[in-house]
């Protein structure tokens, strides 16, 4: 029996029977034969000259085929956007090491066993250097400076909007919050396999997000036309924008296969992943929040310095992005930020689900509840009064256009659905009794922005004479369903079974382009790009019926069942395979997005704190995301879900944590805390629609948003659940202990 494929139908995901299973096939189940292993020798100081590296003992030990520095590789460094070349980052280290994980050396041998062995035999000679960990520390005269070249640790600069944003404020509230920094720990750590392809050239199978990315630096790096380097990217076992990166480990490792003419792997252990696999978030916010004393906004502002780590790259820009959607879902008339970024002898900042806007509504948010708090306004009629209402599109103080909106429509969906009155009369009769379980109520109004970076990305669509049909898509699919997605739009555009149409991306030698997925970009360019495609096969489709049925292109019409036929003559008609039977039917699209969308909704969080040890439980939790156009429920839900469990971790669990002389401190799940299917309640989800004008399908983004709307909205519940108590700010993570110290000082102070 054939699958509805109609839009807008809740299509179960077809990927799910063969991962579920255990059928999928990662990077490291790729066996090619011959096959060495590599293992990386890394710094074990933050800060520090190379003296000396003794290879001599390593290289002697059983089945070790090299040991190689990058004199032996000659790799050259490479900057990543938008750090200057002065921060460029050598594949392995020269002469300076700067983050405890920094590359120096790579072991290769003919069993992982016998690699990790003798890379611990290698013996390195450090001359120490002053560390920089600090992030506000490293931007301040007389800071030890990580990169000479560059003379200072700023990695980038910009402002936005206008000063004396706060001129006509009659109360102004003031916060100094730190959102900290997070591990990727995808269920998958980076993986890579390299071999020669016996004509000169590259294969790989990487782990990653942007496969065509991976295959141009891998290129550039060892010397090779891109067109011979082929990398395919098998399941993806997470990637949250830490596989966004194309990381020196993939050059390394494509330069060793080349000089050993061999297969060459490399699976990155749970340890080193934790210190070499980029690191999210790393933000120093100091937020000032101007209103009238009836509640209404008059100007915000914010002064941001991200960390970008030791070699900065796209987390550089982040502070950029979270100025930019500072001023969230609220219709404030003047807004001045200054962003900036520092360098650290800390692990590569770069993106985590939500890049740089979790960060933004997460400094608005807890504004709007200190305002709340200051003027005695209860925190959901504060938000009613001051969101930005249609028409749309609406322009921003810091230079940005919402596409579409219904904030209002949003917030109060999700109050409903909350009950948020008998929330409040709970919350005052556990009050009123001193409870030892206090209630805490949070809410979250967001917008975020999708579909930036690259605008345009690329789909083919195939029949071939048996009726079937191929679909070639540009993107790279980390767990969203990709398969089904563009295969469920394919089928409803073409009239077909869903089960006809097969799906094939993340393979640079068979799928013509292709930027990737990152910035929840999949469905609204992959997707259109595939719609596109699709429409043009139909219209070569009619083409060749015409030609077949000896009538003209206007009078061929789609009849029963998809087929092709001329209109007033129903008994001569060709179907799919019909048509394809003597014709090539191959059609492409390149889809160009240049205006980027808004994502928007409202989360309330509910969670129970007790007062005694300071955990935090939370119990509830309302969603209500609005990505526009909904193509198909379930993988949207899935979508929510998944980004909302990353949320309440970096609210309520996660941080990675150094020392002062940069040692991390939570380089294991051990003692960094991820939550547990046991500490996320069920998640209450809803969705409003408001189409955006900007593609073909309506569709916004929905892969980061949960994150986005849950994490303040967490925060919020915590600090609201003990705010009688005196107090009035907790940063994340909000774990026992800080809860605990934030209410023995507000019962000191009072």
């Amino acid at each position: 029996m054939a699958v509805s494929s109609a839009l807008g139908g809740a299509v179960r995901r077809r990927e799910d029977p063969r991962l579920v299973a255990g059928a999928g096939q990662y990077t490291d189940d790729v066996r090619r034969p011959g096959s060495v292993h590599a293992v990386f020798v890394r710094s074990t100081l933050a800060h520090a000259r190379l003296r000396r590296v003794d290879a001599g003992e390593a290289a002697t030990m059983a089945g070790v085929v090299g040991v190689f520095l990058a004199r032996d590789l000659g790799l050259k460094p490479r900057a990543q956007f938008p750090a200057p070349d002065t921060m460029a980052r050598p594949p392995l280290a020269t002469d300076v090491v700067r983050f405890v994980g920094d590359m120096i050396a790579a072991v290769v041998a003919e069993t992982q066993a016998e690699a990790i062995d003798a890379a611990a035999a290698v013996v390195v000679d450090y001359d120490p250097l002053v560390p920089v960990v600090d992030t506000a520390a490293a931007l301040e005269p007389g800071s030890a400076i990580i990169h000479p070249a560059n003379e200072s640790n700023l990695a980038f600069r910009v402002e936005l909007g206008q000063a004396g944003a706060l001129d006509r404020a009659e109360v102004i509230v003031r916060g100094r919050f730190v959102n900290q920094r997070l591990a990727g720990v995808p269920i998958e750590t980076n993986a890579v396999i390299a071999e020669p392809d016996g004509e000169g050239g590259l294969r790989m199978w990487v782990s990653s997000q942007v496969p065509f990315r991976v295959r141009d630096e891998v290129a550039e790096a060892v010397g090779l036309p891109e067109a011979k380097v082929r990398v395919v990217t098998p399941d993806v076992g997470g990637g949250f924008g830490a596989k966004l990166a194309t990381y020196p480990e993939h050059s390394v490792v494509g330069a060793l296969a080349m000089k050993l003419g061999r297969p060459v792997r490399w699976l990155e252990y749970r340890t080193e992943s934790m210190v070499a696999m980029t690191h999210g978030r790393a933000q120093l916010q100091k937020v000032s929040l101007g209103a009238m004393r009836d509640g209404t906004l008059v100007g915000l502002e914010v002064e941001l310095i991200g960390d970008a780590g030791a070699y900065p790259a796209i987390g550089a820009y982040l502070p950029l992005l979270t100025g930019q959607m500072s001023c969230g879902v609220y219709d404030l008339p003047k807004a001045w930020v200054r962003a900036r970024a520092s360098s650290t002898n800390t692990s590569v900042v770069a993106a985590y689900r939500g890049a740089g806007r979790p960060e933004a509504t997460a400094l608005i948010e807890r504004a709007m509840d200190m305002l709340a708090d200051e003027l005695g306004i209860d925190p959901a009629d504060l938000r009613r009064r001051n969101l930005i209402t249609p028409p749309f599109p609406h322009d921003t103080p810091t230079g940005v256009t919402y596409d579409s909106g219904d904030y209002v429509r949003a917030l109060d969906v999700a109050l409903a659905a909350a009950h948020y009155k008998e929330l409040l009369r709970d919350q005052e009769v556990r009050r009123n009794r001193g409870d030892r379980l206090q209630l805490g109520i949070g809410i979250s109004c967001y917008v975020e922005v999708t579909a930036g970076g690259t605008p345009m990305e690329h789909a083919a669509a195939r029949v071939d004479a048996d009726g079937s049909f191929t679909i070639h898509a540009g993107t790279t699919s980390s767990g969203q369903g990709h398969e089904t997605a563009y295969a469920q739009l394919a089928a409803a555009l073409l009239k077909v079974p869903m089960e006809s149409v097969r799906v094939i991306e993340s393979d640079t030698g068979v799928v013509k382009s292709g930027d990737g997925s990152y910035f929840s970009r999949s469905l609204q360019l992959g997707g259109s790009a595939v719609r596109g495609a699709c429409v043009s096969l139909i219209e070569k489709a009619r083409e060749e019926a015409a030609r077949r049925l000896e009538a003209n292109v206007e009078d061929i019409v789609r009849i029963e069942g998809g087929r092709f036929g001329v209109r007033g003559v129903p008994a001569s008609s060709l179907g799919w395979a019909d048509l394809a039977a003597n014709a090539v039917l191959v059609a492409e699209e390149d889809f160009v997005q240049t205006d980027q969308t808004f994502p928007f909704g409202c989360h309330i969080a509910v969670v129970e704190v007790d007062t005694e040890t300071g955990e935090a439980r939370l119990v509830r939790h309302v969603a209500v995301d609005d990505c526009g156009t909904i193509l198909n429920p379930m993988l949207v839900e899935g979508q929510v879900h998944g980004g909302i469990a990353q949320g309440i971790g970096q609210a309520l669990y996660e941080e990675f944590v150094y020392d002062a002389d940069g040692n991390p401190l939570t380089t294991s799940l051990v003692d960094y805390a991820i939550p547990s299917i046991g500490e996320i309640p069920p998640i209450e989800t809803l969705h409003t629609e408001t189409p955006s004008p900007h593609n073909p399908l309506g569709a916004k983004g929905v892969g980061e948003a949960g994150t986005i709307g849950s994490t303040p909205a967490v925060q919020n519940a915590v600090i609201d659940a003990v705010s009688h108590l005196g107090v009035r700010h907790i940063d994340m993570p909000c774990h026992p202990m800080r809860v605990w110290e934030a209410i023995q000082a507000a019962m000191l102070r009072s």
